[in-house]
């Protein structure tokens, strides 16, 4: 992960170098899998409905960031909203606040 930090209207963010694809060790692209049915999220709209059967709700949503919040707790799921934008980073955010529910892989192990 490498960039540059910038202040934007109240909020932090890391601008990454361009050219700086999604990978992990190996450089191999990641996939969020939905475990009880071995389900890739390949789109928003999957993403949110599985989401959404776990009690999570759209918090905030801008041109740029969406938000899910769990009422029943503090915790608060930030994902860009193009979903090509979305970094290993993210993925795993999601899935240590649903631990038996999304695992992350590498694409071509799936």
């Amino acid at each position: 992960m490498s960039g540059v930090w910038v202040f934007d209207n109240g909020v932090i963010r890391l601008v990454e170098r361009a050219g700086a694809a999604e990978t992990g060790a190996g450089g191999r692209r990641k996939v969020l899998i939905y475990k009880p049915t071995n389900e890739a999220m390949t789109s928003y709209p999957i993403l949110k409905n599985k989401l959404a059967s776990l009690g999570w709700e759209v918090y905030y949503e801008d041109s740029e960031v969406m938000q899910f919040h769990k009422p029943s707790s503090v915790d608060l799921i930030s994902i860009p909203t193009d979903f090509n934008k979305l970094k290993a980073r993210h993925l795993y955010d999601i899935v240590v606040k649903n631990r038996n529910v999304f695992q992350v892989k590498d694409m071509q192990s799936q």
